[in-house]
């Protein structure tokens, strides 16, 4: 074979190997579409989710590099303070007194919530206890708490 022929025939195969791969390139990068896979609606099926497994450690174990254990901690370190509701005491009014006759025992006149009441000590109305009383004021309980009323001048 004489040199010239050599050469065509190099520059064939060049030219061959050179359009395969510029045919490829363009194929890649063509703007035509590939049919997609059509699936019916009605033929979909999810698949089964699996559960996973879930563990946790618990590493109560000596530190190797201190030599101590893990210092515990406590889940409830004091008691919490429960908060007492605060009690609405209703509206309490001394209006007045009347005292002697046959007995030493005073009788008050104690307007609770606009309704007015003759109380003596130890009687309960309406939840309010009257605890004392004097000719200036009287000391009631309600729902646990102490309230002292003086005497209203004229009523209410």
């Amino acid at each position: 074979m004489s040199k010239n022929v050599k050469t065509y025939v190099l520059l064939g195969v060049v030219l061959l190997i050179w359009g395969i791969i510029g045919f490829k390139l363009l194929g890649a990068f063509s703007p035509e579409t590939e049919p997609s896979s059509k699936v019916r609606v009605s033929e979909y099926k999810p698949e089964k989710a699996v559960e996973r497994d879930t563990f946790s450690l618990i590493a109560n174990y000596r530190d190797p590099f201190l030599g101590t254990l893990p210092q515990v901690k406590s889940k409830d370190p004091s008691p919490k303070k429960i908060k007492k509701p605060k009690v609405q005491f209703p509206g309490i009014f001394f209006t007045g007194l009347v005292s002697g006759g046959q007995t030493k025992e005073n009788i008050f006149f104690v307007t609770i919530d606009n309704r007015q009441y003759l109380m003596r000590k130890g009687d309960i109305k309406e939840g309010i206890t009257l605890v004392k009383g004097s000719p200036n004021s009287i000391s009631v309980h309600y729902q646990g708490l102490h309230k002292t009323i003086p005497l209203q001048n004229g009523g209410q």
